[in-house]
């Protein structure tokens, strides 16, 4: 996530404004808008997994408390951190970290190259090229950059799920995973819980995105600065994220609920048939919004992270492109 605006002069253009379409006869090396594209991925791709390499432990606490029935609190989260570290040392502590990364670095590059995009297209339709989009569009771009980027990459995530909640025994990598659930559980597990993903995407990807466009704009507008500093992205990233994930937490349990279902020995068949086993044996409160503090603490670290490396390396890539450019 993020929105790190593609420009093909040495000076940023003021913060939300849209990539205007390219020229034809705009052409040297890489055409302005396949660098724009490549850009965007390259970004989108080390942001991701940045972010999340940050906040793996934490994320995959959350993950064991959300698949099981057990009682969420803080001091719990505490003591299974430090009791894997114990058991299994240090780096157990990212187990399942590389399965996260197979499917962040993709997802990332796609939903942040698929939001400018969207952007794009999206101010070319309501007459909004070069300029920025207004609420509505702004919000659109980013929910369906997040839902482009869930339904290409959701197998990755199921994967995931799996080996952040199973001991290292039962499957050994990446490529194991897949195997055995093809073999044992069936071709269609690994999309399991795809509804509920879905349908969570279009909340989060779209108030993320949103509301850090939105601060840009906002700060661009008050402070006289097209560009915020490093640490102000690093807020609004942070306040993004805390909205986005607190708007679709639920259908988050729900889709880890059914994603590892097959290790559990629960059956879950719908998101409500999910939802109505998880409040009656949970409650509200403590099953569909467990370990959303945990994540109020993880969520905006990442989010922040993601935003901020996303825009700085687009900075940087399209100075480098200027000083390769100009040295010609």
């Amino acid at each position: 996530m993020g929105s790190g605006v593609q420009q093909h002069q040495a000076t940023p253009l003021t913060q939300g404004e849209v990539l205007p379409l390219p020229s034809d006869s705009q052409a040297e090396g890489l055409k302005p808008q396949t660098r724009s594209v490549v850009n965007s991925l390259l970004s989108g791709a080390l942001a991701g997994a940045l972010a999340k390499t940050a906040v793996a432990p934490l994320d995959r606490t959350k993950i064991i408390f959300q698949v099981s029935s057990a009682r969420f609190s803080a001091k719990e989260a505490y003591r299974l951190i430090y009791r894997t570290y114990l058991k299994d040392g240090f780096l157990s502590l990212w187990r399942g970290n590389s399965a996260t990364m197979v499917r962040v670095i993709p997802y990332a590059a796609i939903q942040f190259c698929a939001h400018e995009q969207y952007k794009r297209l999206l101010g070319g339709y309501f007459g909004y090229q070069g300029k920025a989009l207004p609420p509505v569009p702004r919000l659109l771009a980013g929910s369906m950059a997040g839902t482009t980027a869930a339904m290409l990459t959701y197998p990755l995530d199921m994967v995931r799920a799996r080996m952040a909640v199973t001991p290292k025994e039962m499957y050994s990598n990446i490529i194991h995973v897949f195997v055995r659930i093809s073999r044992e559980e069936g071709l269609k597990t690994l999309y399991r819980g795809f509804t509920p993903t879905i349908l969570g995407v279009v909340p989060y990807a779209g108030l993320s995105f949103f509301t850090y466009e939105t601060l840009k704009k906002m700060h661009a507008e008050r402070s006289g600065r097209p560009q915020p500093y490093s640490y102000e992205r690093l807020v609004f990233g942070a306040c993004a994220g805390l909205l986005g994930q607190s708007a679709s937490y639920p259908l988050d349990v729900v889709r880890r609920r059914m994603q590892t279902a097959g290790v559990t020995g629960h059956t879950y068949g719908t998101i409500l048939g999910t939802m109505r086993d998880i409040v009656a044996e949970e409650g509200v409160v403590r099953g569909l919004y467990k370990g959303l503090s945990m994540n109020w603490v993880k969520g905006p670290i990442a989010v922040g992270i993601s935003f901020t490396t996303f825009d700085m390396t687009q900075i940087l890539l399209k100075k480098l492109y200027q000083l390769r450019y100009n040295n010609r």
